[in-house]
């Protein structure tokens, strides 16, 4: 068609709108209520992490590769392909070839299991990677298969023909496909019954037949993606939602009428791939249905889950929001609430870009942030850390029990062949070009590391000092200067190594970890929440809040003033109106004391590089706030003027201190992310509070840098250990044993 262009939504996109949603009658609940799942829409309502998870995942130290886009139909049919990629791809599947990423240190290998061309037309590619799982299970070697979200309709429809029914209608004219580069890969309303039935078939063969251990869903963040709710099954899921989830008198009072037989869903525009197209989210049908995808998104991959698990138990379920916490509102471009969605995961993906690096604009880069969430929600990380040795590192020391995807299925002839002029026809290639063979040797080597020292990275917790809450309304419905502060206080605590944790809502209930609370522009709390608050600072706990805190309810309706004033002494800025932006009270940071716990108020995070109101806080915005030191003054005041870290480290280098379960030792991982600009840096020096009064059997130094292990002297003056790092190159892994 000419002058048709198609809606692509493997890139993000972004409502235009503003939503909001409600119990059943005004009087059972309180306004800012969410309700539970419906089971008749949703399918699922069981307790998060109330199934059993494989056992082996305690266990293994995982170093993956994988090689999910190299079978001929897929190559051939997208087109660009080298005339020797066939050559390549046959070697993926010999012995030859498992041997030697073995060799390698490798631990899991990913590969194709079901790509959406349909069972039938997939077979020799099945039976190809039936035998490559044979080849690995014989070796000791972890098998993941990838099963897409797209249909090829070319040959899936000759399959099943009456899976038109699955695809999302054209929109405005346009197709909706994954890219407008691979047209023949069309979009499924994925809770369409017959293709979740599908899909659990495809399932099934690979769990019988190939005996894998873990299901990778690939394109998660696409799944709920706004263009998918306009197939009419989800439009009238999302009615059945708004009948059995809200009274007649809250959605007059919300939506000025109660009968909902002729709702559509909400108007949208595409976004920019970097943008969102509005900064709030008022709106209260766009509210319902920003919460109506992500619990249809919820609903799918809970299904998964128990029918995996049902299976067998030790199939670990893994999926790719792709995203992770990357600066985008994932709620309401992609209908992924994070706490619910990893509920029913052991592993995700995250390829957000944000690879380790201190930028020339002294931005330092990192995925801290999606590590340190996925550990709150008991998940491990797969991402790419094969391009350099500081992204292994960086997984080593926040992931858990896993370093990554280190290359692809060739990855072990990329460390005994080297190829003039051309590399190995492989998309997740280590980059075997001979100008880089001296530095895949290194990677090689922080693999070797990850396994001999396997111990300290296995049965941990993090230390944690504060915790900073994402708040799921907040973040949903304004995409301006919450996602501003929130962000750049982080930001603050990771360069100034303040040990903290990302926590969401229902993490409120038990804040026992934590010294101090930091609200970064929480907007949006209810009562619960703000009684939870209050009751932790009564108790002792620290809390630092900023700007706009608690004045907004959980739907982001204006309070007259904030919910914490009774903590904050304060009074809240006067409101100017919907489309008028809170403006930042004029006062110098307010400190107070309730109960036995402080209290920091904060006016403002203030950047360095103001975000526009409608762009998402990517790492061109995350330079070190303004008044970062202000901010870390305030947790450390609110702390009770005591932090388990102090060091002398620069505001290039990133510190995580985690503890054996069992006590036994401490770990200080200590990383540079200065590395092009500072080779080494020298005697380091660091003062860390033991958890109780324990003696201290040795200090120990070991890096993946140097082939020396170095016992260091130190001092303990009452409850903290000191002692100085004599150099760091990349990255320092420091044990203290204990008694």
């Amino acid at each position: 068609m000419k002058n048709v262009r198609p809606i692509i939504i493997g890139i993000p996109f972004i409502l235009i709108f503003i939503g909001e949603s409600k119990p059943k009658t005004l009087q059972q609940q309180p306004e800012n209520f969410r309700y539970t799942r419906n089971a008749e829409i949703s399918l699922i309502s069981e307790t998060p992490g109330s199934l059993s998870r494989p056992a082996w995942l305690d266990s293994l130290p995982i170093v993956l590769v994988g090689n999910w886009d190299g079978g001929p139909m897929f190559r051939n049919r997208r087109g660009g392909s080298p005339a020797w990629y066939l050559e390549d791809y046959q070697r993926e599947y010999t012995e030859e070839a498992v041997i030697k990423l073995k060799e390698m240190g490798v631990t899991m290998v990913m590969t194709d299991g079901f790509r959406g061309y349909g069972l039938e037309a997939e077979k020799e590619q099945f039976e190809n990677s039936k035998k490559l799982a044979l080849l690995c299970h014989k070796h000791g070697l972890k098998v993941g298969v990838y099963v897409g979200s797209t249909i090829f309709f070319e040959t899936f429809l000759l399959e099943r023909p009456d899976a038109k029914e699955w695809f999302v209608p054209d929109f405005m004219g346009q197709p909706v496909l994954w890219d407008w580069k691979q047209p023949f890969r069309k979009r499924v309303y994925f809770m369409h019954p017959e293709y979740r039935n599908y899909i659990k078939k495809a399932i099934k063969t690979l769990i019988e037949e190939l005996e894998v251990d873990l299901i990778h869903f690939d394109n998660t963040s696409e799944r709920a993606e706004a263009p998918i709710f306009f197939h009419p099954l989800a439009k009238e899921d999302f009615r059945s939602y708004l009948r059995e989830n809200f009274s007649a008198e809250y959605l007059k009072s919300r939506l000025g009428f109660s009968e909902i037989k002729y709702v559509e869903p909400p108007f949208y525009v595409e976004p920019s791939w970097y943008s969102g197209s509005t900064s709030k989210i008022d709106n209260p049908l766009v509210q319902m249905w920003t919460d109506f995808r992500c619990r249809q998104m919820n609903a799918f991959y809970g299904e998964m889950e128990r029918y995996i698990r049902g299976l067998n138990p030790e199939t670990a379920v893994e999926n790719n929001p792709c995203f992770g916490l990357g600066g985008w509102n994932h709620i309401w471009m992609m209908g992924m609430d994070y706490p619910k969605l990893l509920s029913h995961t052991d592993i995700i993906w995250t390829e957000e870009g944000n690879e380790a690096v201190y930028t020339g604009d002294s931005i330092l880069v990192s995925k801290i942030r999606t590590y340190k969430m996925a550990s709150t929600l008991n998940n491990k990380i797969f991402t790419y850390t094969g391009e350099s040795a500081l992204q292994m590192a960086e997984a080593m020391a926040y992931n858990r029990q896993c370093i990554g995807m280190v290359g692809g299925m060739l990855a072990g002839y990329e460390l005994s062949e080297k190829r003039d002029n051309i590399g190995f026809d492989d998309p997740y290639s280590l980059g075997a070009y001979t100008e880089d063979y001296a530095q895949m040797k290194k990677k090689a080597e922080y693999i070797k590391f990850y396994q001999r020292n396997f111990d300290y990275f296995r049965d941990i917790d993090n230390i944690a000092d504060a915790a900073v809450l994402h708040s799921y309304s907040t973040l949903a419905f304004n995409n301006d200067r919450p996602y501003q502060s929130i962000y750049l206080f982080e930001q603050a605590l990771i360069q100034a190594k303040v040990p903290f944790d990302i926590i969401f809502d229902d993490n409120l209930k038990d804040l026992s970890k934590y010294k101090v609370l930091v609200l970064a522009d929480v907007e949006c709390l209810n009562d619960e929440q703000i009684d939870l608050i209050r009751e932790f600072v009564k108790k002792g706990g620290g809390l630092v809040a900023t700007e706009h805190t608690s004045l907004y309810t959980e739907w982001r309706r204006r309070k007259k003033d904030f919910g914490l004033k009774d903590l904050f002494q304060v009074n809240a800025p006067r409101w100017l109106g919907t489309n008028t932006p809170e403006s930042i009270l004029e006062i110098e940071p307010v400190k107070n004391s309730f109960g036995r716990g402080r209290i920091v108020y904060l006016p403002e995070v203030i950047p360095a590089i103001k975000k526009p109101p409608t762009e998402s806080m990517l790492s061109p915005y995350w330079k070190l706030p303004l008044n970062w030191s202000e901010l870390i003054e305030s947790v450390k005041w609110a702390a009770g003027n005591e932090l388990s870290l102090y060091t002398d480290a620069p505001e290039t280098v990133t510190i995580e201190v985690t503890e054996k379960k069992d006590r036994s030792c401490m770990m200080v991982h200590l990383l540079n992310y200065n590395t092009e600009r500072d080779s080494i840096l020298e005697n380091i020096s660091l003062s860390i509070k033991l958890p109780n009064v324990r003696n201290i059997d040795r200090v120990e130094l070991f890096s993946p840098d140097t082939d020396k292990t170095y016992n260091i002297d130190f001092q303990v003056k009452e409850n903290r250990i000191e002692f100085t790092v004599p150099e760091l190159r990349v990255y320092d892994l420091v044990a203290i044993q204990l008694k």
